[in-house]
């Protein structure tokens, strides 16, 4: 139940969610407002505020959303975007409150903590005080955050913090505290950095670029023991395209041949080909960002076309394992979106 039982009561007591009806078939009702309007009808009353801003509401009962950190190239105007997969349906987001009307996108590294449904804004830039921002859904606003101590380069969800890394290692952020920690420092710069989080592990890796001459480099980082070590070499060396983490595992869409989508498994150090559907690349134009959550891998292309594949362990009793599918679906974009491209993707529950 979405809401706990003790508060169940009191709530009874005070004011019913819609008169006549359970609370279990009310919160069903109020499940049915869209993002981003939940936030406006908790104005209706106590006991719908109270109901829609309980963190289990969110957790057990609320749709997973889209968001879309958008640059528009004519105008060089950046702008958060939210997609409702089961709608289409696009919001836009307030404004980031942010020092200067001028930015560039990639002045910022992005994440989230889905579950919590809030998104983190951190801007690398040489100033001792960079911004940080969250976005809270249960609110549709910003907040600012206790500033990034150093610049990053990727931004992780792990184990319910913010984990950064950059050319001089770890920073840990607390959102329930509003502090940031010093972590391990990382053995060396990289080209690029491409994340995947499995678990409690942050897998970093600069991946393969062109003109391949190198083979690339990766470390894995464990939070709770503060600790690096080498990524294996079956893992490094495959990690050849853009990379997500679903149901414990990564998954990467290769950017070389026929776009390939693959698995790595853990126990064999390989990467295997998933079955199923290709992926669509003849409706999602380059660059590229992506995102995995319960079950799903979100890509978004140039014009904010934004493919939906669903991960499915399909048991094949003779080979004694399961083997791996993927199902696409686009959610093609409006052409008032075909000069956006995507900058980062978080999904949220809304």
């Amino acid at each position: 139940m979405a809401v706990v039982e003790g508060e169940k009561e009191g709530i009874k007591e005070q004011e019913a969610l819609i008169p006549g009806l359970p609370d279990e078939i009310a919160e069903l009702c109020l499940l049915q407002i869209p993002y981003p309007y939940q936030s406006l009808v908790r104005s209706v009353s106590s006991s719908w505020n109270r109901a829609i801003t309980n963190p289990s509401f969110k957790k057990t009962l609320s749709l997973p959303y889209l968001f879309v950190l958008a640059f528009h190239t004519p105008t060089a105007r950046i702008q958060w975007q939210a997609l409702d997969p089961s709608s289409g349906r696009w919001f836009v987001l307030p404004p980031m409150p942010l020092p200067n009307d001028a930015v560039s996108p990639t002045a910022f590294t992005c994440t989230s903590l889905p579950r919590q449904g809030k998104l983190f804004v951190m801007e690398n830039t040489d100033s001792p005080m960079r911004t940080t921002l969250v976005y809270c859904t249960a609110t549709n606003q910003w907040s600012p955050a206790s500033p990034m101590p150093r610049s990053c380069f990727a931004a992780e969800g792990v184990n319910g913090r913010i984990v950064t890394v950059g050319g001089s290692g770890i920073e840990i952020y607390d959102s329930e505290s509003d502090t940031w920690t010093k972590g391990a420092g990382l053995r060396g710069e990289l080209e690029r950095y491409e994340t995947a989080v499995v678990g409690e592990r942050m897998f970093v890796t600069e991946g393969w670029w062109w003109p391949f001459t190198f083979r690339p480099r990766g470390w894995a980082y464990e939070l709770e023991r503060d600790t690096w070590r080498e990524m294996r070499e079956g893992m490094r060396d495959g990690w050849t395209g853009l990379s997500v983490a679903v149901e414990g595992k990564v998954f990467v869409i290769a950017e070389y041949g026929d776009w390939l989508v693959k698995v790595y498994d853990e126990d064999t150090d390989t990467w295997q080909c998933v079955g199923g559907d290709r992926f669509p690349r003849e409706a999602m134009q380059r660059p590229f960002v992506a995102k995995g959550l319960d079950g799903k891998i979100y890509v978004v292309s140039f014009g904010l076309n934004v493919a939906i594949g669903s991960v499915v362990h399909v048991d094949v009793p003779q080979h004694h394992h399961n083997v791996i599918k993927v199902t696409w679906q686009v959610v093609k974009a409006t052409q008032a979106f075909r000069e956006f491209s995507a900058c980062s993707c978080q999904v949220l529950y809304g």
